[in-house]
Formats: structure tokens, C-alpha cells, sequence
């Protein structure tokens, strides 16, 4: 037996004794994940102007991203890939996502290794897992000017030149052990008929005025890899939480996560925004948890996967949803009075100021953001009947008032000539109904 094959069994067997013992670890106690969610919160807080979700050919309205926290894998397993060839950056960045930790057990993670430079600069997509319903792209910038500041935006386009119809997050790439080289990610959810395509280009282009320097990464993807591993597990069931109607559709495993279909009664008395410390916990007390779901009263709520895990039980649990009851959701604000009428009655006017083009209007709402959905709109019209755009909100809390409040600046694009009364429609709000809840979910397809 050549050494080659014998090294190769030697990894095999390493793996299947981590494969092992991370089957078998128990999920934190309460304290210790309250502690690492404060920490988390605390960390977005700072960090919010660097966080970007793109959206392309999607109503960036029908994403929500719910930062509830991931499972860890074992740290020994980790340990292990770490010291793979090139695995110690992909390790570090996904250790808390089981799922895709357990992809690359399975092989799954296809080496790119493409590399555009320019003037000393240049970017590298590393690697990818893909399957039909995420890819989760890596990459690494050299010699890059701030790269860690946010100052790039980044496209992807097919093999027809196209931006993908899809929604994807990145954040600024964090610095590695080497001088001026950083790494980070793209996490792309494919929705609807879109899917993985042939070929895919990444362009990083520097936000600097003035500048337009572009990065152009181009290469295949290996679509075939994951064909035909996805798997449907009907449900159809229904959960009744605070008098409030949502239909259990089906579930949808794939390798890189756990796709559960729902929807939401039309004739519900409230818009429910999301379900509340959502999880799936399996029988050893495991438990995968959501991050992001895309939709409106029809929705995809994504966990991560155990697709090479299956459990012998799955119960999804939550402890009630963020939402508003809808005779509340249309307001009508007059500029110059501060006055509002409509809306819950935790929502004041504080004030409005023109930057540039733009109106920005300061509200105050009762209570803290943390761990909530923060005060957002849609469908804002004037008087006039014209309608405006609000590409986003910042909040901070106790500034102007008390820490028993939080203001909230919402950016009204070209909005700076508005006058008198603008209606607006609230898409989100932070309000919670505690209703505890849990529904078995069928694991065999």
C-alpha cells in the first residue's frame, strides 16, 4: 500500500471517530448561550454599517435576518479539519455552522482557487459548497486599501454576464495571521427557480470616490456534486400560538441547511414578523437554529442541516413571534407637527432633518432593540400620491431620551422636498407576544 493510502485511511478514520464524538455533544445550558447571544447583539450593534444584504430580482422587503445564534461543533473536530491543507481559515470562519462542518466531512467543499490582481491587490475565491438551495462562497483579499472598513461592493453574475437572482450577505473580511490579508464570505440563498449557475463571476469593486478598481473572479461551479440529495418531508400541520393561525407545509433537507415551509393565515388578526427563539431540537437535546427566513405570509425559515446526522426525532419549539396587530400597521406622520396618527401607541415623533437629497425622520420606541426586530417601512407616500423609497434605519438607544427607549432614524431616499402629512406602512416592529410552542417534525422522507 502506497503512503498516499495510507495517509488518506489515516484521515478517514480521524474523521469518522470526530464524526463520532460531535454526534454525540450536548447542546450548552441556557445561562451559557444567553451570555454568547448578548454577545452577539453587542457585537451587531457595533458592527451594524458593515453588514450588507444584497438582494437582486427580490423584494429586499421579503428578507428578514434573525441573528439567533448556531450550534457549536465539537471543538476537536474542528481542531482536526483546521489542520487540513488550507482548511484553517474556511474552519474558523464556519465552526459554528454543524451544517456546513459537516459538508466538508462529506467532501462537498469544491477548491476554486482563482485569483485576480491588480497593481499588488488582489482577490482569490478559495473555495465553495454549493447546493440547490445555498452557496456559501470564500474568499481572501491581498494588499487591499482597508478592506476591513467595508469600502467594497460585491456582484455576482452568471455565465451570461446577468446578476443572479438571488439574496446574499456578506460582511467586511476579517484579518488574518499574515500581514494586509483578510478572508470572509458570501452566503447566497437561491429562492424560487433560481439555481446554481454554470459559471460565476465575483466582482468586488471599491466603494472610494472616485475610484473604479474592480476585482473579477470567473470560474465553474460544479453543479453535479450535490444532484439529486435533496430531500422533501411532508408535514401538514398546523400551530395555534396567541390565537394567531400558521400552517407547517413541508420540510426540505439539503446538505448546506434545513428548509421549513410555512404559512401564515391571511385571516390572522396579527402580521406576525418572525417566530421567536425558533429551533429545532432533536432527542439527544441537540439543537439546530434559524438565521434568516426569506417571504411574507408565505415563508422559508432556513436551520442548519443535519442532512448526515439525521435524528430519530425533530421537535421544532419556539416562545412566541415578534409582530403587530394589523389595524396598527399603516401610519400617517405630519412633519410639522411630529404627530401620528395610527400605529401602536409606543411610537413617537421626535423630529426630521434634510441630508442632501434625503429626509430623515427620528422616531422613539418603548424599550430596548436587542434581540428584536427593529422599527422598519415600506409604501411611503406623500400627499401627492408619489411614492418613496426607504433603503434603511439606524437605531441606538437611550440617545435623546432614556434607556428605557430607542430612537430610530429612518432615511428617506430623495425625500428631502416632502411637506405636511406622508403616509407610511410598517414592515417590522419590536413587539413580542410570549406564547410558548412545539410541533414534532417528521425526519423520514
Amino acid at each position: 500500500m502506497s503512503d498516499e493510502m495510507k495517509s488518506f485511511e489515516a484521515i478517514e478514520q480521524r474523521l469518522n471517530d470526530r464524526k463520532t464524538e460531535y454526534d454525540a455533544m450536548s447542546v450548552p445550558d441556557a445561562e451559557a448561550y444567553q451570555a454568547v447571544q448578548a454577545g452577539i447583539r453587542q457585537a451587531a450593534r457595533k458592527r451594524k454599517s458593515r453588514l450588507r444584504w444584497v438582494m437582486s430580482s427580490i423584494s429586499a422587503a421579503a428578507i428578514i435576518l434573525v441573528f439567533t445564534g448556531c450550534i457549536r461543533v465539537s471543538p476537536a473536530f474542528a481542531s482536526f479539519v483546521e489542520q487540513l491543507p488550507g482548511m484553517e481559515g474556511i474552519v474558523s470562519m464556519i465552526r459554528q455552522d454543524k451544517g456546513l462542518m459537516m459538508a466538508i466531512d462529506q467532501s462537498l467543499l469544491q477548491k476554486v482557487g482563482v485569483t485576480d490582481e491588480h497593481d499588488g491587490a488582489s482577490v482569490t475565491v478559495d473555495s465553495i459548497i454549493t447546493d440547490e438551495s445555498r452557496m456559501v462562497i470564500f474568499y481572501t483579499m491581498k494588499g487591499m486599501k482597508d478592506p476591513d472598513k467595508g469600502m467594497y461592493d460585491i456582484d455576482l453574475l452568471d455565465e451570461h454576464g446577468k446578476n443572479l437572482p438571488v439574496g446574499f450577505s456578506y460582511s467586511s473580511p476579517k484579518p488574518t495571521s499574515d500581514e494586509n490579508v483578510y478572508e470572509n464570505y458570501i452566503d447566497v440563498i437561491f429562492t424560487g427557480d433560481a439555481s446554481p449557475p454554470e459559471e460565476l463571476s465575483v466582482v468586488f469593486k471599491s466603494r472610494y470616490k472616485g475610484s473604479s478598481k474592480e476585482w473579477k473572479v470567473t470560474f465553474p461551479v460544479d453543479t453535479d456534486l450535490t444532484k439529486g440529495m435533496k430531500k422533501i418531508i411532508p408535514v401538514n400541520q398546523t400551530l395555534m400560538v396567541d390565537g394567531q393561525r400558521i400552517d407547517v407545509k413541508q420540510a426540505t433537507l439539503y446538505p448546506t441547511r434545513f428548509v421549513l415551509d410555512v404559512k401564515f393565515d391571511p385571516k390572522n388578526t396579527k402580521k406576525i414578523f418572525g417566530l421567536d427563539d425558533l429551533q429545532l431540537v432533536d432527542e439527544q437535546g441537540r439543537a439546530w437554529r434559524t438565521n434568516t427566513t426569506t417571504g411574507e405570509d408565505e415563508r422559508s425559515i432556513y436551520f442548519e442541516s443535519m442532512y448526515f446526522s439525521i435524528p430519530k426525532k425533530l421537535t421544532l419549539q419556539g416562545s412566541g413571534f415578534s409582530g403587530l396587530n394589523k389595524n396598527e400597521l399603516d401610519i400617517v406622520v405630519d412633519l410639522k407637527s411630529h404627530k401620528i396618527t395610527g400605529g401602536p401607541s409606543g411610537l413617537k415623533m421626535l423630529g426630521s432633518k434634510v441630508v442632501g437629497k434625503d429626509l430623515v425622520i427620528h422616531f422613539s420606541v418603548d424599550g430596548s432593540m436587542e434581540g428584536k426586530f427593529i422599527l422598519a417601512f415600506r409604501d411611503v407616500m406623500d400627499k401627492a400620491g408619489k411614492e418613496y423609497q426607504i433603503p434603511g434605519s439606524n437605531w441606538s438607544s437611550g440617545d435623546g431620551t432614556d434607556e428605557r427607549h430607542t430612537i430610530i432614524s429612518s432615511t428617506i431616499q430623495n425625500g428631502a422636498k416632502m411637506k405636511g402629512e406622508i403616509k407610511m406602512h410598517i414592515s417590522t416592529y419590536p413587539m413580542k407576544f410570549k406564547s410558548p410552542f412545539s410541533m414534532e417534525i417528521p425526519v423520514n422522507p
